[in-house]
Formats: structure tokens, C-alpha cells, sequence
């Protein structure tokens, strides 16, 4: 991926995405309140701050710079995703973005929640 695509990625509206990821866990039989543990898991804002991020329809460059905290554990997240190895990302904004993707796909693949969020 070029530097222009990653730039057309980190303008995108956080809110324009976000009711895809619902979509896409709901889907799969999953909750709404599963996908907002995983972001707030992944960046550290409360149920509150990541309804006031949606709200503002700030774009994922914003969104993450904004995030209180990335998990520690984020490191441990590996795998391919869009075609590419998540821990080979070198752009580290793109790869926080490639965290998220990763999570929620595993939330609609039916992985229970304590091995999303890296607890063992």
C-alpha cells in the first residue's frame, strides 16, 4: 500500500466505519456492546469518549491520536489482514488501524472474548 492510499485510510470517518464493524459482528450473531469492548480494550476510551468520537465523526488519524492509551497487549495481535501481515506494518498509525480490523474479524469468526482481548 502507497503512502496516498494510507492517507485516503487515516481521513476516512471513524463514525462512517464503525457501524460496519456492528454490522459485521451482528452478523456472526455477535453484540454491538462486544465490538465497543474491543475498541475501548484497543485504545483505552470509555464507553462515553468513544461515543463522543463517533458523534464528532472524527477521522481515524484523529481517532487515534486521541486514544487515551493503545493496550499493551496490542503487540500480541499478529496475523494477516487485507493482505497483510499485521506485525510487518511499519506505518504505525496504519497498523493501530489493522488492529482494530483484526479484532473484529475474530469477534465475527466466533473467538471468544478473553482471546480477543489477549488475556491468556
Amino acid at each position: 500500500m502507497n503512502n496516498k492510499n494510507y492517507e485516503r485510510v487515516y481521513k476516512m470517518s471513524f463514525a462512517g466505519v464503525y457501524p460496519h464493524y456492528i454490522q459485521k459482528a451482528e452478523k456472526k450473531g455477535r453484540t454491538k456492546a462486544e465490538v465497543d469492548e474491543i475498541i475501548c480494550w484497543l485504545t483505552g476510551y470509555d464507553q462515553k469518549a468513544l461515543q463522543q468520537q463517533i458523534d464528532q465523526k472524527t477521522d481515524f488519524e484523529t481517532f487515534f491520536a486521541q486514544a487515551p492509551q493503545i493496550n499493551p497487549n496490542a503487540s500480541k495481535i499478529t496475523g494477516v489482514i487485507c493482505g497483510y501481515r499485521i506485525e510487518e506494518i511499519e506505518e504505525e498509525l496504519m497498523r493501530k488501524i489493522r488492529y482494530l480490523d483484526k479484532l473484529i474479524d475474530e469477534l465475527a469468526k466466533g473467538k471468544a472474548m478473553n482471546k480477543i482481548l489477549r488475556q491468556d
